[in-house]
């Protein structure tokens, strides 16, 4: 896809998840690879809902500002992430309501914050790490995400919300729907108890969908 065609589609998917409430006001960041190992992101403080495919950042492959409006303080996160993942094309945090509720929870396993429910989430997904709170834009936000992004597709951010990676912007948006659902799934079911995939049904799924590596 050239960089024009790119740019609109992150404006698409952008105001698509703006529509469907999983953003509000300025708040989540998109972000996407270009073709010359540079990047797309959101401007800092840019609605979802309101894109412009002409002032979209443009950073370099070293995460250096060469033109469009301000990147998103969340910049250096996005970075992490595409630099232990050569195989991740694009990179979407949001502040969803479910996942950011379940971020806000105690006592959640801090190795996968949800359970194997649908097969779904376990081929887009596999498991979903805690990572301890940072305020927004904190250098330390993005050592973190780098440390879970070679062996994790998604993280959640304590308090915060979900980060989540795909082969490409739309793969990642994909994702993070699917990761959102399973959230709801997750808080309509627990007053009733779940049944969740066993072992072997998981193993089952990344053998037959080759899922592992990104689990």
């Amino acid at each position: 896809m050239n960089d024009n065609a790119l740019r609109e589609q992150m404006v698409n998917l952008a105001q698509s998840l703006f529509m469907r409430g999983y953003s509000s006001g300025g708040s989540g960041n998109l972000s996407a690879r270009l073709q010359d190992g540079g990047y797309l992101i959101t401007p800092t403080n840019s609605s979802l809902g309101s894109l412009d495919p002409a002032t979209l950042s443009e950073l370099d492959k070293n995460g250096n500002w060469l033109s469009g409006e301000k990147p998103s303080k969340e910049a250096l996160m996005h970075l992490a992430f595409y630099q232990q993942r050569a195989d991740v094309g694009g990179v979407v945090h949001l502040h969803s309501t479910w996942l950011t509720a379940l971020s806000c929870l105690p006592g959640l396993d801090a190795t996968n914050c949800l359970p194997p429910i649908t097969p779904y989430y376990v081929m887009r997904v596999g498991k979903l790490p805690l990572i301890r709170y940072l305020r927004p834009g904190h250098p330390e936000l993005a050592d973190e995400v780098g440390k879970q992004a070679s062996g994790h597709n998604a993280m959640l951010l304590a308090n915060h919300g979900p980060v989540v990676g795909g082969s490409s912007l739309r793969e990642a948006v994909f994702n993070a729907e699917e990761l959102e659902d399973t959230a709801r799934l997750w808080f309509t079911l627990r007053p009733h108890g779940l049944v969740t995939l066993t072992d072997e049904q998981v193993a089952e799924l990344h053998t037959a969908f080759n899922t592992k590596k990104a689990s």
